[in-house]
Formats: C-alpha cells, sequence, structure tokens
C-alpha cells in the first residue's frame, strides 16, 4: 500500500488541533509548535502512527476478527458509514448503546428481534395483526434500524474499536478497556493517548482529515481481507492436491523371473576391525536440535482478550504457540505482561490457556461457541 504522504494530510489539515487552554499535556510529544493560541500537530509523527496503526488493522482483519468503528459526531458520521460499509466491517454512527460490549448477549437479543420482525413479514404474520400494532411494531423496526441496523451481522464481540474523538466516546472507551478490546483512535490535542493502544495523532473535527484518516485505514483493512481470501484459496488448492495425491493407484503386472541357483562366495570373509565403543549422549544432542530447530508463531491474537501488543510480549517471552500458552500458568503470564508494559496490567489471562488449548487441538468451532458465550474471554 502507497504510504500517504506529509504534503497530503498537510492539505487536509490534519495538523491542526485544539485552543493551548484545551489541550492534554500527555499529547506534548505529538505537538510540533503552538500557533496563534492553537496546538500545531507534528505530521511526521502522524503519519508513523498511522503506519502502525495500518500494519496492526490489517493482520487483525487477515486473522478474520470484525473491527468495530465508532463514531456519533455529526461531520464523521457519514464518512465512517460510508468507509466501513466498504470493507464489510460494522459500525456504530447515531448513538452508543450503553453496554454495547459488555452486555454484548442483550444487544444481540434486539438484533435477533429485528430479525424476527423481518419474518413476520415475510411469512405473512404481520397482515394478522391490528393496524394499531402493525403501527408500533414498524417503529419499533426503525428504531432498531437505526440504532442497530449496522452491526446486524456482528455475531460476536469486535476484535478492535476505531474511535473518533475518545473523548466524547468515553463510554465507548471504558467498555473495550473492561473487556480487554484493542483500542485505535484518532487522537486531537485535548484527548488522552493513555485510553489508547494504537494513537493517530490528528485533527478529528475536520471532515477532510476525518476522511483521508479513514481512507488509509480501511485500506489497510482491504489488504488483510484479500491477504486471507488468497490464503483461504491456496489452502483449498493444497487439500484438493493432497487428495490427488493419496488416491490409490492401478499396480502394473510384472513377470517375476524364475529362481535361480545362489552362487556359493568361495572367497575368505573380510577381518573387520574393532572401534571402540563411543558413548553418544542422546538427550543432549535432542535438546541441541530442539533449540535449533525454528517454529513458526501461532496468530495468538486468536484467543480473545490477547491484542496485538500482548501477543508480542507473549512471543518474547518464549510463548509463540497454541501449545506453549495452552500449559501456560496464568500468574506467570499475568507476570509477563505486567513487565513488558505497565498498560497491559490489566489484562485477565485466566482462559487464555484454556482457549489456547481448543485452538491447538483444533476445535476453532467450539473455541468460537465459547468465545460467543463469553464476555471479552472472561468467563
Amino acid at each position: 500500500m502507497a504510504r500517504v504522504e506529509v504534503k497530503q494530510l498537510l492539505e487536509a489539515g490534519v495538523h491542526f488541533g485544539h485552543l493551548t487552554r484545551k489541550w492534554n499535556p500527555n499529547m506534548a510529544p505529538y505537538i510540533y509548535m503552538e500557533r496563534n493560541g492553537i496546538h500545531v500537530i507534528n505530521l511526521y509523527k502522524t503519519v508513523a502512527k498511522l503506519d502502525e496503526t495500518n500494519e496492526a488493522l490489517s493482520k487483525i482483519a487477515a486473522s478474520g476478527r470484525k473491527i468495530l468503528f465508532v463514531a456519533t459526531k455529526k461531520q464523521a458520521k457519514d464518512i465512517v458509514a460510508e468507509k466501513a460499509a466498504n470493507v464489510n466491517m460494522p459500525y456504530i454512527t447515531e448513538r452508543w448503546p450503553g453496554g454495547m460490549l459488555t452486555n454484548f448477549v442483550t444487544i444481540r437479543k434486539a438484533v435477533k428481534k429485528m430479525a424476527s420482525i423481518d419474518r413476520m413479514k415475510k411469512d405473512g404474520t404481520f397482515l394478522t395483526l391490528s393496524k394499531k400494532e402493525r403501527l408500533q411494531v414498524d417503529r419499533l423496526r426503525a428504531k432498531l434500524e437505526k440504532n442497530l441496523g449496522s452491526i446486524s451481522e456482528m455475531t460476536r464481540l469486535p476484535g478492535a474499536l476505531f474511535i473518533v474523538d475518545t473523548m466524547r466516546e468515553h463510554i465507548a472507551v471504558k467498555e473495550a478497556q473492561k473487556l480487554n478490546i484493542p483500542i485505535f483512535a484518532m487522537v486531537d490535542t485535548n484527548c488522552d493517548p493513555r485510553d489508547v493502544d494504537y494513537l493517530i495523532p490528528s485533527n478529528d473535527d475536520a471532515s477532510k482529515s476525518i476522511d483521508i484518516i479513514m481512507t488509509e485505514v480501511t485500506n489497510a483493512i482491504a489488504e488483510g481481507l484479500a491477504a486471507r481470501k488468497s490464503e483461504k484459496a491456496e489452502a483449498a488448492e493444497g487439500k484438493s492436491e493432497s487428495k490427488k495425491e493419496k488416491a490409490p493407484k492401478k499396480k502394473e503386472a510384472v513377470d517375476t523371473p524364475e529362481p535361480t541357483p545362489a552362487k556359493v562366495d568361495t572367497k575368505p570373509a573380510p577381518v573387520v576391525a574393532k572401534v571402540p565403543n563411543v558413548e553418544v549422549d542422546v538427550e543432549a544432542t535432542q535438546e541441541a536440535v530442539a533449540k535449533d530447530a525454528k517454529t513458526e508463531a501461532d496468530d495468538l491474537t486468536k484467543v480473545e482478550g490477547i491484542g496485538p501488543k500482548a501477543a508480542e510480549a507473549l512471543v518474547a517471552a518464549g510463548i509463540a504457540t497454541f501449545a506453549d500458552l495452552s500449559i501456560g500458568d496464568a500468574d506467570k503470564i499475568k507476570e509477563i505482561l505486567t513487565e513488558a508494559s505497565s498498560r497491559m496490567a490489566h489484562l485477565d489471562p485466566t482462559s487464555w490457556p484454556k482457549q489456547a488449548k481448543m485452538a491447538a487441538e483444533g476445535k476453532w468451532d467450539e473455541l468460537k461457541e465459547w468465545q460467543d458465550n463469553t464476555k471479552g474471554g472472561v468467563e
């Protein structure tokens, strides 16, 4: 994907921050200067953070997880709805329903209610209702469609949240933090970057600024989805080829020659020199081979509650596969995360070994069902 240029961001007004009196001191590393009482954002850091965000979002999309976009401010809702729909991702642009993540089971019931109304209209049950009842049902359907229509296909908790203006969407931020869901966000000079896992320092009020950032982000997600599609196609081709190879081949008739009498070798047997016994430490050799062997790391983000940064910390600590994680101790994992970053101290790895065991055994359907029935991987 072509990297966005600083000049493009400058033309879109991404560098404009808020008034200096409204700033958050934690945004100081991303502020370039102050002019006419307004902070100016350092666009070189914006480009660097945007690249980092795009890479992480592409990996999440490639793993098959959904990314929920949240933007309820007037100048952002139409842009976010259009861009998110282009990559088939859920979005909230009207009002954040309280408990959208922490009470996801109840939200799903409301979505199912909307589906049941649609079935009533198809099978003719709707016409048996009185005029007043039909009017009430239509109003309920319109209300549900307005608030939850965009997440009707989201059957489980999202793999990440992308937020425009974390101050306005502070409830969404708190819910995501509680469930250990990674947060990506456009962060202006009046916001706290510590609430976000991946931030893009930028102007979150101008429509042009939001449009250019959303375009870059959704392009990265589209690349991740394309990579996932190609991997599935390659896997399907590999299976078909393996089936062809395993197909039984017809045995060809072979003429067996008549046995000939064996010749007696009259030559004396060769003298074999005695070689002293050499003791070989088999266990040490096996350990050396095991250390030299390089095993590919599994995608640990498929475990509910593990984000890209937590996965990196686990791999750095030697927990690179589902099998390694399945035999890990929750307290030890907690210690690894806390040492890696104090921002991961709130993560609860209690259920991670259980999920990793299902993943290691290839029980993906069972794992998905378990994750759907829990809140952020917390039983």
